[in-house]
C-alpha cells in the first residue's frame, strides 16, 4: 500500500470528521485543519497518489518554470502546454512579481552574487553542512505586485551524511486538487537537487499551515476514501543529465 495515500487519506478523514467550517477569500464554504504534517521517505517510495489521477508531468512543468527558468511569465508555461496558470495571467502576459520572479533575483553574499537557486546549489556543494541552505518567496516587499500570494513559500535543505533532506512549508492547501500536485513537484525537486549535489535523495517534510477540502469536494473526497491504495512506485532520474 502505497504510504502517500495512507498519509493522504488519513489527514483528509481526520478534516472531514474534526474540521472547523468557515469561508477564505475564495468566499467558498470550507472544512480546515491547521498544522498538518506528511512526511516522505523518498528513498523508499515516491509519493505520488495511486486512489486518484494526478497529473504528473504537468506537475513537473510547474516546478521547472518556478526553479529552473525561474520564471513568472505565463506564456513560457503555455507553450508547453500547461496551462494552470492561465486565470492568473495579467495583460504583461506574467503573475507578477511571484513564484519565479523571486527565486531569480540576485543578492550578494561575501562568495558573490547568487540568485536562490544558485546559493542553494552553491552551498550544496561547498556548505553541506550549513544550516542556512533555504529558499523564500513571500516577500513582503513585492505582495502588491503579485497576482497571486505564493502558497508554497519555503524551502529548507539539510545535508546528513550523505543525504538530502527538506522541509517543504505551504500557507495553504486545497486536499482535493492541489495535495499530491505539490508533494510530488517538490519531490522531484528534491531528486534533482540531490543529483546535481551528488548527494543521496532522503526525507521530504511537508507542513500545511492551513489544510481544507471545500465542502463542495466533499462528495469527491468521500469516493477516494473507498479506494483501495496500490503499492508506491519509485522514481528513477537519469544520472547522466
Amino acid at each position: 500500500m502505497s504510504l502517500a495515500d495512507t498519509k493522504y487519506l488519513d489527514i483528509v478523514q481526520n478534516i472531514l470528521d474534526n474540521g472547523a467550517l468557515g469561508q477564505n477569500r475564495t468566499g467558498m464554504p470550507a472544512y480546515k485543519l491547521p498544522h498538518q504534517i506528511m512526511q516522505f521517505d523518498l528513498e523508499k517510495e515516491f509519493p505520488i497518489l495511486t486512489t486518484k489521477f494526478v497529473a504528473f508531468k504537468t506537475s513537473v512543468k510547474e516546478i521547472l518554470w518556478i526553479w529552473q527558468k525561474q520564471s513568472n511569465d505565463v506564456r513560457v508555461l503555455q507553450q508547453w502546454n500547461c496551462h494552470v496558470w492561465d486565470e492568473w495571467m495579467q495583460e504583461d502576459g506574467t503573475i507578477g512579481k511571484a513564484y519565479g520572479y523571486q527565486l531569480g533575483v540576485k543578492h550578494h553574499y561575501k562568495e558573490g552574487d547568487f540568485d536562490q537557486v544558485d546559493r542553494i546549489l552553491y552551498d550544496l556543494n561547498h556548505n553541506p553542512l550549513s544550516r542556512r541552505i533555504m529558499s523564500n518567496i513571500y516577500n513582503h516587499h513585492d505582495l502588491s505586485e503579485m497576482h497571486l500570494y505564493p502558497c508554497a513559500y519555503s524551502m529548507t535543505f539539510n545535508v546528513s551524511g550523505d543525504t538530502l533532506n527538506g522541509i517543504l512549508n505551504q500557507r495553504s492547501q486545497d486536499m482535493l486538487t492541489a495535495n499530491s500536485w505539490n508533494v510530488c513537484q517538490y519531490a522531484v525537486l528534491m531528486h534533482m537537487f540531490a543529483q546535481a549535489s551528488g548527494l543521496k535523495v532522503g526525507e521530504l517534510v511537508h507542513v500545511i499551515a492551513d489544510a481544507h477540502i471545500y465542502d463542495r469536494h466533499i462528495p469527491m473526497v468521500e469516493e477516494l476514501l473507498k479506494k483501495e491504495p496500490l503499492p508506491g512506485p519509485t522514481l528513477w532520474v537519469d544520472p547522466e543529465l
